[in-house]
């Protein structure tokens, strides 16, 4: 089986992390589009971060009505901060059978040079990558699949900030997301 790797904070996962997975999952040859709940990104201050338990769950509420969409805590029991060369060497390990593939905004491509054993990552794994608005993929890498999936402006860090903010962003989320995070004190 192909699977997507689709690796984030989801802080909160919103609809347009929804979207972007189902047209990964529906438009491309993936299987199945794993969410990979990252404790702690390497890029990202910590202090921002709700609990990986309830991210993740909040993930699991999302997807419940996507067969071909599932919730990974494999990152949980790594080390931290995640790196994803890690995470998929383990992955490798523990599902020997699968073969697994990255997902990506171009924003994030931009910046793979970062990234811990980026040349290796780059030699053997495959990368579908979606535009992000003001991102624009310039270089050429062999493995790395452009794929025509709808623009999302949607951010977690908009929807926290709305939520701090006191506004409705509802239609952002999904319901039983919004539902999670109704009356908690989550992003407050």
């Amino acid at each position: 089986m192909k699977v997507g790797l689709y690796f984030g904070s989801f802080n909160p996962i919103h609809v347009g992390h929804l979207i972007i997975a189902n047209h990964f999952q529906q438009f491309t040859d993936l299987d199945q589009v794993w969410f990979v709940v990252s404790p702690q990104n390497p890029l990202k201050k910590k202090s921002s971060l709700a609990n990986e338990y309830d991210r993740l769950e909040m993930v699991e509420l999302a997807i419940k009505d996507y067969p071909n969409l599932r919730a990974s805590n494999i990152e949980f029991t790594l080390p931290k901060p995640s790196y994803t060369i890690d995470t998929l060497i383990h992955l490798k390990e523990k599902f020997p059978e699968h073969e697994f593939a990255l997902i990506m905004g171009s924003d994030n491509l931009d910046g793979i040079s970062k990234w811990k054993n980026a040349e290796i990552l780059m030699r053997d794994y495959q990368f579908y990558v979606y535009p992000r608005p003001g991102y624009s993929q310039e270089e050429n890498f062999d493995n790395v699949e452009m794929v025509e999936a709808p623009l999302m402006e949607i951010s977690s860090t908009f929807i926290r900030n709305a939520i701090k903010d006191e506004k409705n962003i509802k239609p952002m989320l999904p319901n039983k997301v919004w539902e999670y995070l109704d009356g908690s004190n989550l992003y407050g």
